[in-house]
């Protein structure tokens, strides 16, 4: 089975060079009318936030709720006694170094996701990598008294229901004017929904990776 499998991988690899994939006018006038319609270059950004954003509302739901989920299921269980993280030097300064880039890239998606490829789940998801390399590096103490500090949790819950209520009020049919495209201040309100998912999904995952060090040790 090896063997056919890696035959088939080079048949699928040979096929994408002598045949490269074909674009017909009429899925071309599909992006078109989605860029136009939505008001920013990303057509995924467009379709996720608009074409789809009836979607995309419950996907931020299923996420809460995964998280109170994780919440509620270890919440009778005791701490766990050994925090396993990182200990030597090189180790903590490339996961830090790798959280400072992360968050970076974290930042640049969300602000201009509707511009380029990414978007607010892939910003999100940035930041609760860059979170996860400073917590396997610091104490699991402050990260909890960090997140306390800065009422994370709250924020959090800000951003999913302002999200509902934009995406409501564009469902109804009223949108902010979109602006000239290819601008950062364009779009109407798919910048704002790109921001608010990555606050939601950054603040989710920083919920989530201090309830699993507390109870499991370990991310």
């Amino acid at each position: 089975m090896k063997w056919l499998y890696i035959a088939a991988g080079i048949a699928l690899y040979l096929k994408f060079l002598i045949l490269p994939p074909t674009v017909n006018a009429s899925e071309l006038a599909i992006v078109e009318t989605v860029v136009r319609e939505s008001g920013v270059p990303n057509a995924v950004s467009g379709i996720i936030f608009r074409n789809r954003l009836y979607d995309t509302i419950f996907e931020v739901i299923v996420f809460t709720i995964a998280i109170m989920g994780a919440h509620f299921l270890l919440a009778n269980e005791r701490p766990f006694c050994t925090i396993y993280q990182f200990t030597d030097y090189p180790s903590i300064v490339l996961a830090r170094l790798g959280a400072t880039i992360a968050a970076l890239v974290g930042v640049e998606l969300a602000i201009r996701g509707h511009l380029s490829p990414g978007g607010g789940f892939a910003a999100g998801v940035a930041g609760g990598t860059a979170i996860g390399l400073v917590a396997i590096t610091s104490s699991s103490s402050w990260m909890e008294s960090i997140y306390q500090r800065w009422h994370a949790a709250t924020w959090e819950k800000i951003s999913v229901l302002v999200f509902i209520v934009l995406a409501v009020i564009t469902l109804v049919g009223i949108e902010l004017p979109h602006g000239e495209l290819g601008t950062l201040v364009s779009g109407g309100v798919v910048p704002l929904l790109n921001i608010l998912v990555a606050i939601k999904v950054a603040l989710g995952s920083w919920a989530v990776i201090l309830v699993f060090t507390r109870y499991r040790g370990l991310l």
